[in-house]
């Protein structure tokens, strides 16, 4: 077994996690969603750019206007739209909550790719059947995510609760908040899917991953800037107004679009998407420990019937993609091997 990378791979749920909290307390406490993702992209196109010169420099592939225009969607989808969608359904719920939704990109990536004809599900063979269930077992977890938020499970400390019951008599969560805040963290993961239909094609035609990485960084940067300032007014949105909103950036930028991206690349290199992918869920495990235990927020029984149908649809889908490549693998090696029997008894 290869313990490098896992170990990589619970480094970077780590990271991933540590800063969905850093996001939430810097949105929660007036952060803009815009001027944190730019700064944010700022940040990582400056670490980028210098690893995409040195790493590619002497690559003869050029970006024509027609890569870089699938770029520019590449940064909308995956960077610009995914980011925002998913810090507003962050602010409106919690982050234990949306670290659920993050689950459901796989599941989702796999449901848009049906009908390009980018996946096939064989429903004679067991691992068809395994994939369909995942994807309905993980969707209905998500529906149940949305619309059922149920009792707190957990309760905060007694030093905390009388802060927090003021808070919620000023700003009080309302049903329709959290119903917004879901429809938003479907969206994100709508776009952050369908950024990997993109990002594979993006791949195919120019394969310099860290130059059309720091490309993407600096396209979304763009994007969130001209939109920053056409419905951003006034200048102290652009200020930051504590340390923790500079940590903030700072970390998202540096490790999370950057070293994470890193990691995570070299992983699937090492041992495909779907070992990469079992480790999603881990992130949300670290969340809500965090939640739990140090930022003293409750759980409530949806959250967590939810996010169990989600993780477990997550895994019955992979599972079944799992053992599909291995059929196929087989039957590819079957095919080599009849091939060379065929030639040396022609010989």
């Amino acid at each position: 077994m290869g313990w490098k990378e896992v170990v990589v791979m619970v480094l970077v749920s780590a990271a991933f996690a540590v800063g969905n909290v850093m996001v939430k307390k810097a949105i929660d406490g007036g952060m803009n969603h815009l001027v944190l993702i730019m700064f944010r992209q700022l940040v990582a196109t400056l670490l980028m750019a210098p690893v995409a010169y040195v790493r590619e420099r002497k690559a003869v592939l050029k970006l024509t206007t027609a890569i870089v225009m699938h770029i520019f969607l590449s940064a909308l989808l995956g960077v610009s739209l995914t980011q925002y969608l998913f810090y507003l359904g962050l602010q409106c719920t919690s982050t234990t909550f949306a670290c659920a939704f993050l689950n459901m990109v796989p599941v989702m990536t796999f449901l848009i790719a049906l009908p390009f004809r980018l996946e096939r599900v064989d429903l004679k063979i067991k691992s068809g059947k395994m994939k369909i269930l995942g994807a309905t077992v993980c969707v209905a977890g998500a529906m149940l995510l949305t619309l059922y938020k149920g009792t707190a499970l957990t309760s905060p400390p007694d030093n905390f609760k009388s802060s927090q019951q003021q808070e919620e008599s000023i700003n009080h969560i309302r049903t329709w908040k959290w119903v917004l805040g879901s429809v938003a963290l479907f969206g994100a993961c709508f776009c952050w899917s369908s950024w990997f239909l993109v990002q594979s094609k993006i791949l195919k035609i120019y394969p310099a991953l860290y130059t059309s990485t720091a490309v993407m960084f600096f396209q979304s940067f763009l994007q969130v800037l001209v939109l920053s300032l056409i419905t951003q007014r006034g200048a102290s949105v652009w200020l930051f107004r504590s340390k923790m909103e500079v940590a903030t950036v700072l970390y998202m930028g540096l490790l999370g679009s950057g070293i994470c991206l890193l990691a995570s690349s070299w992983c699937i290199k090492q041992k495909g998407p779907v070992f990469t992918a079992a480790f999603n869920p881990l992130t949300q495990i670290i969340v809500g420990v965090i939640d739990l235990y140090i930022l003293s927020e409750p759980l409530h029984l949806g959250s967590l019937l939810g996010s169990v149908l989600v993780i477990a649809g997550l895994y019955i889908l992979l599972w079944g993609k799992n053992k599909e490549t291995q059929v196929i693998e087989a039957k590819q090696i079957e095919g080599v091997g009849r091939t060379i029997k065929e030639s040396i008894q022609a010989v």
